[in-house]
C-alpha cells in the first residue's frame, strides 16, 4: 500500500552507489531502521484517526525481519498482517480506511503517517551512513 522512496535521500543514495554500498549490510540496516520508524508512525496515526475498534489492525502493523533484495532494490513491506477475530483481513480494513468505499470516504491515514515519518527516516539513514563513513575513514 505505501512506498517510501528516496526523496530527500537522493544525495545519500548516490554516495552509497558510488561506494558500492547501495546493497548489503549498510542498506539493510537503513531499511530495517526506516521500517521500524514507519511502523511506529502508522500505529500512532491510526490511533490518532480513531481507527481502533478491537485493536487487531493496529497491533498487526508490522514487517518481516529481513529486507528484500530484488533487481538492485532493497525494500521492506510494512502493512497490517493476519486477520481479526471475525476472520477479516487486517490489511483489507487498513485499505478501506485509507482509500474509502462507496458509503464511507477514506482519510488517507497511511499517506499522513508516511509524511510524518519522513524526517525521522531521513535523519536515521543519514546517521547510519555517517557512522559507516567514519568507521571506513572516508
Amino acid at each position: 500500500m505505501a512506498r517510501l522512496d528516496t526523496d530527500g535521500l537522493d544525495a545519500l543514495v548516490e554516495q552509497m552507489r558510488r561506494l558500492g554500498q547501495d546493497e548489503g549490510p549498510i542498506a539493510d540496516e537503513m531499511v530495517r531502521t526506516a521500517a521500524a520508524i514507519i511502523q511506529d508512525e502508522w500505529k500512532k496515526t491510526a490511533e490518532a484517526r480513531g481507527h481502533r475498534e478491537t485493536g487487531a489492525m493496529i497491533n498487526s502493523i508490522g514487517f518481516d525481519g529481513e529486507p528484500v533484495h530484488l533487481a538492485n532494490v532493497v525494500y521492506q513491506d510494512i502493512y497490517p498482517r493476519g486477520r481479526d477475530a471475525r476472520g477479516v483481513r487486517n490489511a483489507e480494513k487498513a485499505f478501506i480506511l485509507h482509500y474509502g468505499r462507496a458509503n464511507a470516504p477514506g482519510d488517507y491515514w497511511v499517506d499522513e503517517a508516511e509524511q510524518k515519518a519522513k524526517p525521522a527516516v531521513e535523519a536515521a539513514c543519514e546517521e547510519i551512513w555517517n557512522r559507516f563513513l567514519a568507521s571506513a575513514g572516508k
